[in-house]
């Protein structure tokens, strides 16, 4: 019970001195804490201010966010590092500490670091561009932003897509917008008793209302027999941008020069044999 009594008294002894620790400590925890909000605020208008002279001095939009993001990293270490030497943390210290840890995290995000060098790859090689229409992996869409680590794809149907660099290039990707242009495929059924050089000049006449597809001479051949009706192939250009609206225009326009000139399609008709 007396060493109870004596601890609790040896206790009460030391607060004295862990209030005078405190009070001497509070002024260097404060200022970190300043540094720190008042570093990455700072860092964010440097970033901002870095983007706008980017973007005034024509810097590639590919390389752009990239470049922002890893300066952002880079200055908000070199806010920790400031906001612990205010504490009294040695910089040499805190230094190998991050060391030592960056060699564990990057043993541990390998993978994360294979992105990394595949966003590198992406922007240096360029196999595609902010805004171009790809094919990556199956997801069709329009590059929206390369980031460090990800590529951001807006696909087709409006869903954002976040895609990982290494798995970006690990397959086959198919850029759309590379060659200018792209090749609308379209079927269009002729009757047989039809004269073919007649429903290609009405054809051809209906795609030239067509105003969003491009000027090149589109095909227009027979493409095989079918059971009821002979199938055309019918190949307009686009743009990726205009694409779908030559698509859907082609269609409407055909089936109104096919009205206008009496051309009915024929369907499959069965045949019931009464017993």
């Amino acid at each position: 019970m007396e060493e109870q009594v004596d601890q609790v008294f040896s206790f009460s002894d030391r607060i004295p001195g862990y209030i005078d620790a405190a009070i001497g400590y509070a002024p260097k925890i404060v200022g970190a804490i300043l540094i720190l909000i008042i570093g990455f605020w700072i860092v964010k208008m440097i970033v901002n201010f870095i983007g706008k002279s980017m973007q005034r001095s024509g810097v590639d939009q590919d390389l752009q966010p990239f470049l922002k993001s890893l300066v952002s990293v880079l200055l908000k270490v070199l806010v920790v590092i400031t906001a612990a030497g205010a504490v009294g943390i040695e910089i040499t210290a805190f230094a190998a500490l991050i060391a030592g840890a960056g060699l564990a995290i990057g043993a541990a995000m390998s993978g994360t670091l294979g992105h990394f060098a595949s966003g590198v790859m992406v922007l240096l090689f360029k196999p595609y561009r902010v805004g171009d229409l790809v094919d990556i992996q199956g997801t069709v869409g329009h590059v929206e932003e390369i980031q460090v680590f990800n590529t951001i794809i807006n696909t087709l149907d409006n869903k954002k897509v976040i895609m990982p660099n290494g798995i970006a290039t690990s397959g086959i990707m198919t850029n759309l917008t590379a060659n200018g242009k792209l090749r609308v495929d379209l079927n269009v059924a002729m009757p047989y008793e039809e004269d073919f050089e007649k429903v290609q000049g009405i054809i051809r006449n209906a795609l030239d209302k067509v105003t969003e597809r491009l000027p090149d001479e589109p095909t227009i051949e027979i493409e095989k027999f079918d059971e009821n009706n002979i199938l055309l192939a019918v190949r307009p250009y686009a743009t990726d941008a205009t694409y779908w609206d030559v698509y859907f225009n082609s269609y409407k326009e055909i089936k109104k020069a096919f009205g206008e000139a009496g051309i009915t399609v024929a369907y499959p008709a069965r045949r019931i044999k009464n017993i």
